[in-house]
């Protein structure tokens, strides 16, 4: 029975405090009913005391949106490193040349995936990135073709 003990010890299906608690209350059978009452409440306590302790490391209380303007391709990595740490990032390429502005969107693009995250364009040449703990909802696309088009008459 002490191998089968250590074996799920050390799977971590029990602890070792269980263990002896087990052998010391089989070994005390024979003792009064009240006093092994007593010894399974407090070993039951200790279960509770330890559950308490569980907390979540994915809740974060300063959510940070963190707004860039690269000049060049080079500063890309550094709005990933932002995404890596678990920030939203809005992203202004409008200083950017265009074709820059292509490979910055296309490394930031293939990073949101890896991260399990989203992009989205929510203006011209502005785009929102998320990692995995945000949720983008909606689309903007539709309301900016609908306010170019009545841009586009008003002129």
């Amino acid at each position: 029975m002490g191998v089968m003990n250590k074996f799920m010890n050390f799977l971590g299906l029990q602890e070792e405090e269980e263990i002896v608690e087990r052998e010391r209350l089989a070994a005390q059978e024979d003792s009064e009913p009240d006093q092994q009452e007593a010894e399974t409440s407090s070993l039951d306590k200790r279960r509770n005391q330890r559950g308490n302790n569980v907390v979540s490391i994915h809740s974060q209380k300063n959510v940070k949106v963190v707004l860039y303007e690269p000049r060049s391709y080079d500063e890309a990595q550094e709005i990933a490193d932002h995404l890596r740490s678990h920030r939203t990032v809005v992203v202004n390429l409008q200083r950017v040349r265009q074709d820059q502005a292509l490979r910055v969107i296309d490394f930031l693009s293939g990073t949101v995936y890896a991260l399990g995250g989203g992009i989205s364009k929510i203006g011209g040449n502005i785009f929102l990135c998320t990692p995995d703990t945000v949720e983008i909802q909606g689309a903007i696309t539709e309301i900016l073709a609908d306010s170019e088009q009545d841009y586009n008459r008003m002129r």
